[in-house]
């Protein structure tokens, strides 16, 4: 068995760029002596450096957990180019902990952004995990980590989740919605979810573009539609499929509030009701999709957020954001302010629903 060793993982503290300014590895102590070195005319221009390495302020028994938070480790730049990452390039464990004290997250849950790529992600997977393993160990309590799957390479994925929950401990897993032609519950999956069965473990999900559906209209950007549409594949085949009743240990979070499944929902109370299935189905389609969690990411608007609501107990809610695809004060603000939330309900999707699947962060 393989263990944390200091070749293989960089402290996350010391791979940012030297364009960005970033102070690793010191003490405050060291570092402060070393800005009065320079001289009182460094100090402007090195604040917000200060700020980034003063302890956390936010408020780990109250704050918020943000289930759908991205990191971007060093080993995915490298492998795939900043170019092809866009924004999620930019980030930094600095930032996003003053993003998160700012808004008021205690923990982020650490999953790799939407990028896949079958010929390196055995590698990738292995590395990934690596460092978002010793992103949390650097910041205790403030990361949690899902961690990157090898899929669809069933043995691959199989060594590596016995290396992430026996080795480096994550709090779950994460998933795509589909690997090139097969989505979530498909049979040939089904080893790695008898494990993740056993295991009993939460799995986070993304929605990618499937190969059958890549720039289906020139302009239109997948993720703007084909995305959500991926989502509610994958939750249609993992409930019609029958995994969810082969495997109900399972825990699996949706990202983007479901996405289109809210609004189908009557095309499947159809299907659940018809006499092929009905039997299976005795709390008809409303109740399998209750087993499942929901994340607010882009959904915080009035329209979507009436949806999810009626379609889903208050309960399979949690906070969600996207970050840094977008902002966590923006999803704050919206859940606020969109009308359809009371304070009651904001408290259980900001905190309380995830603590049922997330224990280890009630204090």
């Amino acid at each position: 068995m393989k263990h944390l060793t200091s070749d293989r993982l960089e402290n996350s503290s010391t791979v940012l760029s030297r364009e960005n300014c970033t102070v690793s590895g010191a003490s405050r102590r060291d570092f402060l002596k070393s800005l009065a070195a320079v001289g009182t005319g460094a100090m402007l221009p090195v604040n917000a450096l200060i700020a980034q390495v003063a302890p956390p302020t936010g408020d780990k028994k109250s704050g918020r957990i943000d289930v759908h938070n991205h990191i971007t480790p060093p080993a995915l730049i490298k492998a795939v180019g900043a170019d092809a990452l866009g924004g999620f390039a930019k980030w930094t464990p600095e930032k996003a902990l003053e993003e998160m004290d700012a808004a008021g997250v205690a923990v982020a849950m650490a999953s790799i952004p939407p990028h896949y790529d079958p010929t390196i992600v055995d590698h990738l997977a292995h590395d990934c995990n690596e460092y978002a393993a010793r992103l949390s160990q650097d910041h205790p309590g403030r990361f949690g980590v899902f961690a990157m799957m090898p899929m669809p390479h069933i043995d691959v994925t199989l060594r590596e989740i016995e290396y992430v929950y026996d080795t480096l401990k994550v709090d779950g897993v994460g998933f795509y919605t589909n690997y090139g032609d097969k989505w979530l519950g498909d049979p040939a999956f089904n080893p790695v979810f008898e494990e993740l069965n056993r295991r009993k473990a939460v799995v986070f999900t993304h929605p990618i573009t499937a190969n059958c559906c890549k720039n289906l209209i020139p302009g239109i950007n997948d993720g703007a539609i084909e995305w959500q549409t991926d989502t509610t594949r994958a939750i249609a085949q993992l409930i019609f499929g029958g995994s969810q009743e082969r495997y109900p240990n399972v825990r699996i979070i949706f990202s983007h509030g479901g996405g289109t499944m809210p609004f189908l929902m009557e095309r499947f109370t159809g299907m659940a009701k018809s006499p092929k299935l009905a039997a299976r189905f005795p709390q008809g389609f409303a109740g399998a999709a209750a087993k499942y969690y929901y994340d607010t990411s882009q959904v915080y608007n009035p329209p979507a957020m009436s949806a999810l609501t009626k379609a889903v107990p208050m309960s399979q809610i949690v906070f969600g954001t996207d970050y840094p695809a977008r902002t966590l004060a923006e999803h704050v603000k919206g859940l606020k302010e969109c009308g359809v939330l009371t304070t009651e309900d904001l408290k259980l999707i900001d905190r309380e629903n995830a603590l049922a699947f997330l224990p280890q962060f009630r204090t």
